[in-house]
């Protein structure tokens, strides 16, 4: 049986502004400058200048435009409109912009781009100096292709005949295989094409002058790969009966090799990023100071022309369908433009603050640099200080870099769990990570420290912590195990 009733309930929803503020406060430097690049395209009510000329809302609101809802006007989404459509005539034609400011007898000068050869294709290039048949190039190529970004071909040779076979028409045999496979060891860098880690060295010690350490470097490679890897060297010396120093040789010889050779391609096309620093620490008169990246706070207002084609139609008598569409289209270009100038200040307002906080949060390391001096940290430390939401805090440290006088660091790395010394006291974790770092760098590479032994170093210094934690850090530190660590 259907009944109604009414039910008061509470709810908290985000309007598409706090929405769309949450993004842009969440956005670096750079991604910033792109999203305000695609707003100033989509919305030609918005335009750069040190002067600005924000209208009144009220100006606009009579009675011409009840057919317009108010309460849409706050929760318009300039992406969704496309002002192509309505600009398009309105437009100063391509040949009035134009300039030709050079001679007829002067020379082009447009500037050359590389054109840099992919990895792929500098292996293919290196083909063409061998002297195959059809079927083989045909083979060699497809062998080409199966190479990951690092060197290596994963696939099992039986794979790649099934597959040259279904997806190529390419009918072989796995001998045939196994012969063009050959020929892509011979391609440079060495190593290239390779099935795994231990191959992959045979074909780069394969390549090196022959000595006495290269010889035992492969037959250590070849003949006891394992043994090499967890660094049982005492084995290897009982296996080949040579000195400390031989097999040190040896070792140092393999150490000398690319596990990745098709990262040492120059020529790849890898996209380099820099790192644009969101705002900048610096010390004056041993005070704080602290800056927010200029690129945050651009110079905008909102077009005066707009504002102008509004005021002309407030004051027309005449009013067609087509001219209330059009100053609808208007009021709403105003009105975003509007609303991404307030945003803009408010994320401007939100980095800083917030950024302030963290500052005096962590002083004593910004004075200093030492990052035994870094306080523990959370989220809720901050939120707590600046009156923000959890959240929010995690957007503005989320993808943000700051310079200081010790180098551009991540806004999230001053953030840490605390610990408990044996004084009581709260210390950061960073500040216990730091220690071990320091530890493990001090200790004697050919008897290195296991966890259990860290775990009583840094007891004795003040941190009662378990040899599992030790081993957490240590991970997180990307720090291998002892046996792992030894050295000749």
């Amino acid at each position: 049986m259907l009944k109604q009733f009414l039910n008061l309930k509470l709810s908290q929803k985000l309007s598409p502004q706090q929405i769309q503020l949450m993004k842009l406060i969440q956005l670096p430097t750079q991604a910033f400058e792109q999203r305000l690049l695609e707003e100033m395209n989509e919305n030609p009510a918005l335009e750069t200048g040190k002067e600005e000329e924000d209208y009144e809302k009220d100006e606009f609101d009579n009675e011409d435009y009840d057919d317009y809802d108010e309460s849409e006007s706050d929760r318009i989404d300039a992406e969704d409109i496309n002002i192509d459509e309505y600009l398009s005539n309105d437009e100063t034609p391509d040949y009035k912009t134009q300039a030709n400011n050079y001679s007829d007898d002067d020379d082009d000068r447009e500037t050359p781009f590389a054109a840099p050869v992919s990895f792929h294709q500098d292996l293919i290039n290196q083909l063409n100096t061998f002297i195959l048949n059809d079927q083989e190039r045909e083979i060699a190529e497809f062998l080409v292709g199966s190479i990951d970004d690092m060197g290596y071909i994963r696939r099992s040779i039986p794979d790649m005949v099934d597959d040259m076979a279904f997806t190529q028409a390419i009918y072989t045999d796995e001998k045939m295989v196994e012969r063009m496979l050959h020929v892509i060891h011979e391609l440079e860098p060495s190593g290239v094409g390779a099935r795994d880690l231990q191959e992959c060295l045979l074909l780069q010690l394969k390549h090196k002058t022959p000595t006495e350490y290269v010889a035992l470097a492969t037959n250590i490679i070849e003949q006891q790969f394992d043994a090499f890897t967890k660094k049982h060297y005492d084995k290897l010396l009982q296996k080949y009966a040579v000195s400390n120093e031989q097999l040190k040789k040896a070792i140092h010889e393999i150490e000398k090799l690319n596990p990745k050779p098709g990262g040492s391609f120059t020529g790849n096309n890898r996209v380099t990023e820099n790192v644009v620093p969101d705002f900048a620490i610096r010390i004056v008169d041993g005070e704080l100071e602290l800056t927010l990246n200029g690129r945050n706070a651009p110079s905008l207002h909102v077009s005066k022309d707009y504002q102008e084609m509004m005021q002309t139609y407030k004051v027309s008598r005449d009013k067609s369908t087509q001219q209330k569409e059009a100053v609808q289209f208007i009021k709403q270009k105003l009105d975003s433009a509007k609303w991404f100038i307030d945003a803009i200040r408010q994320r401007q307002e939100t980095l800083f603050v917030t950024m302030n906080a963290i500052m005096h949060y962590q002083e004593e390391y910004f004075l200093d640099g030492d990052e035994t001096k870094m306080k523990p940290m959370i989220l809720k430390d901050i939120a707590d200080l600046v009156g923000l939401d959890i959240s929010t805090v995690s957007r503005v440290a989320n993808s943000k870099y700051v310079e200081t006088p010790y180098g551009t660091k991540l806004i999230k790395e001053f953030f840490s769990e605390a610990m408990k010394n044996d004084q009581g006291e709260d210390v950061s974790t960073l500040e216990i990570k730091k220690i071990l770092q320091d530890v493990i760098g001090e200790e004697d590479k050919h008897r290195p420290l296991p966890d259990d032994q860290l775990a009583d170093i840094l007891k004795e210094r003040g941190y009662p912590i378990a040899r599992r934690t030790i081993a957490k850090y240590r991970e997180q530190l990307d720090i291998p195990v002892a046996r792992m660590r030894k050295k000749m």
